[in-house]
């Protein structure tokens, strides 16, 4: 009578069922690995800071770990010569510049989660959509990133304009 379990020649299940305990006891072992490891990623990322200075370096902005600004800073006395809203610009941009640049520091830290584990095959790695997380601008590289002023600036200016057309 067959009942369907290999079974060696004392009666004893054979490897099969240890290789099952293994690979748990396995993909148990990297589960506590991986969280540990992210444990450590959200540690070191709690004291992680960004610092830019804006295109015209006349506004250095400092950002947190969540792209909160935790500093300001005015350079040299060149707002005194700017206009109000080419000072606002110079800010925004900056702060958007030192906003991306820590998004990537996220990204880059926790990629290593993203992977399918060598050890356990099942074990495929998270799937997160960073876009949805920092909008869809933060997975370009500074070689496809848009140049020159930010889009904010350019609908100031474009504000701007329109209302110097009003007053002709």
């Amino acid at each position: 009578m067959n009942d369907g379990g290999a079974k060696d020649t004392s009666g004893e299940p054979v490897a099969q069922e240890a290789s099952i305990e293994q690979r748990l006891a396995q993909a148990m072992a990297e589960l506590e690995a991986t969280q540990k490891a992210v444990a450590e990623a959200e540690e070191e990322l709690r004291h992680a800071s960004c610092t830019v200075r804006s295109r015209d370096r006349a506004v250095e902005v400092t950002v947190g770990h969540q792209g909160e600004l935790t500093e300001l800073r005015f350079l040299d006395g060149k707002y005194r010569n700017m206009t109000a809203g080419e000072l606002a610009g110079s800010v925004l941009e900056a702060a958007e510049r030192a906003r991306t640049q820590m998004s990537r520091q996220v990204m880059e830290t926790f990629e290593p989660f993203t992977r399918p584990s060598d050890a356990v095959p099942e074990m495929s790695g998270m799937d997160v959509d960073w876009a949805a997380i920092f909008g869809p601008g933060v997975q370009e590289t500074a070689h496809t990133a848009p140049g020159g002023p930010s889009r904010n600036r350019l609908r100031d200016e474009i504000h701007e304009d329109t209302e110097d057309e009003h007053d002709v």
